[in-house]
């Protein structure tokens, strides 16, 4: 009797056990077969029913509805799939970005094309010929000021010092033309202009604001052209064959198993998605960064340094300073002739024709705001920079959040009952910190930490770079930075770039402007920069010499 109910349990348990065993089997890969062709691929490779899967790779083993032809495939498609949420997030970033440089660019240069032309409008109706006759200088002037914005290769204040030269010089003989000047007496008299101070304390001042103003201007534009361009490359960094193997895991083993619908757990995604994009996690720190400079400058922008707040008035400040120059002209010209020596009296018919047809007699009146010409690139910085800064904010960690981004919606499970990586269930993993050094442990991708991407080490530098030149912006220095990208040829860059594609792989070096002495009713921007000027000549050769390398 004892025997009877032994080999009954031995019965049952055999049963039991094949009852199990045909029910993990794929009673028909039918719903596999659907699946499969939808992505492309030929339904005909899928087997009817459910196969010995031992010689698969990633996929568990036992009966399957996959071939080692169809893991491969699904392999390839989980490459692409892995990339497509990562590519589409990121190209919104920079298409963000890309679009507000183009915006700013396009304002600045507008707003220096409508300051040049209300210039000439005015001082023509108001000067008459005698404007006429030196327009050169003032558009010069204005050719010096777009060749610093578009290409950096102009020192600001010198070029300042220039225009005021070279005015004073025209002004001084139109106010003295009874003498003969000749071109080492005018010499003499530029060498003296600061010390005459024929103008008043309007070229100082336009000194200040149009120097900080056009560094920020510059910088800001700069700033947005290289976020744009750093998200572009990063973006389009591969994945690591050990990525793939994961994502293949993640995505397709449950097609294998015959259940196409089961998507992962949100903790599982979380895993291979941290581990597959540990490297831009590193970018988070330098990317918040630059985050931080960029908001800090467009308050700049706002305020003191807002360069339409000094380039619309700019032709009632520089007609000020003529005023100045027609009531002091007597004193400035008694200052000269003690300085510089009594020239010469002139020939009497050329004073005759040299004379002004009424001087400087009339003052200038500025436009009236309805005769304004129409605002730059048919906005303001008012209303440009809030929208900017509004982006900036919503940007900072993208990196670092960039695997729950994926990890969402559609893409995982919303319950437990989900895909844990082998099968239909919790999964019970710790979630792995950001970051490759975060990456050891991690349970569902192997990442190698002692080797980080270069591509994205380089960006790194970029945006590192960059944050100190926009901090030196923001403090109201400028500095230059030489293209050393493999597209570039090594000339200054400027605005950031003409077209959609913009290299930001840069060299910095700072150029000496002194430091900013405040005055009453004046914001200081003045910092000293020994020790700034040392970092980034460090990381300079620190750039070049990876460059080499590769």
């Amino acid at each position: 009797m004892a025997g009877i109910n032994v080999l009954s349990l031995v019965w049952a348990s055999a049963v039991l056990l094949v009852a199990v065993r045909a029910e993990l089997k794929p009673k028909t890969c039918t719903e596999v077969r659907l699946a499969y062709g939808s992505k492309g691929f030929n339904h005909n490779d899928v087997p009817h029913q459910g196969v010995n899967g031992a010689q698969l790779k990633v996929c568990p083993q036992g009966f399957t509805c996959c071939t080692p032809e169809m893991e491969e495939k699904l392999s390839q498609q989980s490459r692409t799939d892995l990339r497509a949420p990562v590519t589409q997030l990121s190209s919104n970033l920079q298409n963000t970005f890309t679009q507000r440089h183009r915006h700013f660019d396009q304002f600045f240069k507008e707003l220096l094309d409508n300051a040049e032309r209300s210039l000439h409008d005015m001082f023509t109706r108001t000067y008459g010929v005698m404007y006429v006759q030196h327009a050169e200088l003032f558009k010069q002037f204005f050719q010096d000021l777009k060749r610093y914005y578009v290409s950096g290769g102009v020192n600001l204040e010198q070029m300042l010092s220039e225009f005021w030269a070279g005015l004073l010089e025209r002004m001084f003989k139109l106010v003295n033309v009874q003498y003969h000047f000749t071109e080492e007496y005018m010499e003499c008299v530029s060498k003296h202009t600061e010390q005459l101070k024929p103008f008043g304390d309007v070229p100082r001042k336009l000194k200040l604001q149009v120097t900080r103003a056009f560094v920020a201007a510059r910088t800001f534009a700069q700033g947005l052209a290289v976020i744009g361009d750093v998200v572009s490359k990063v973006s389009t960094v591969n994945a690591s064959p050990d990525c793939v193997r994961a994502a293949m895991k993640m995505m397709y083993c449950p097609y294998c198993s015959g259940q196409v619908a089961l998507k992962p757990c949100p903790n599982y995604c979380l895993n291979v998605m941290k581990g597959c994009l540990a490297n831009q996690a590193d970018m988070d720190t330098e990317w918040n960064n630059i985050m931080d400079a960029m908001l800090n400058l467009a308050e700049r922008l706002e305020g003191p340094f807002n360069i339409e707040a000094v380039m619309d008035p700019i032709d009632v400040k520089i007609s000020d300073a003529i005023m100045n120059m027609q009531e002091n002209s007597m004193q400035v010209s008694q200052k000269v002739f003690q300085g510089c020596g009594q020239p010469r009296p002139a020939v009497p018919d050329r004073v005759s024709r040299s004379a002004p047809d009424g001087g400087f007699n009339a003052r200038f009146r500025p436009y009236n705001p309805e005769e304004r010409p129409t605002t730059a690139a048919g906005t303001s910085l008012d209303r440009l920079v809030p929208d900017v800064k509004k982006h900036l904010k919503l940007a900072k960690k993208f990196w670092s959040t960039l695997p729950e981004s994926v990890c969402a919606g559609e893409r995982v499970s919303a319950g437990d009952e989900c895909w844990n990586g082998t099968a239909k269930s919790r999964y019970n993993s710790a979630v792995m910190g950001n970051g490759l050094a975060n990456q050891v442990a991690n349970p569902d991708v192997e990442v190698d930490i002692t080797k980080p991407d270069l591509v994205i080490r380089r960006q790194i530098m970029v945006l590192r770079l960059m944050t100190s030149r926009l901090k030196s912006a923001h403090n109201g220095h400028d500095v230059t930075f030489f293209d050393m990208s493999e597209d570039g040829s090594g000339e200054e860059s400027g605005s950031g770039c003409e077209g959609q594609h913009c290299t930001s792989d840069f060299v910095f070096t700072i150029t000496k402007i002194p430091p900013v002495i405040v005055r009453s009713g004046e914001v200081s921007g003045a910092v000293s920069l020994p020790l700034t000027s040392f970092v980034l000549l460090l990381g300079a050769a620190s750039l070049a010499m990876l460059a080499s390398r590769r």
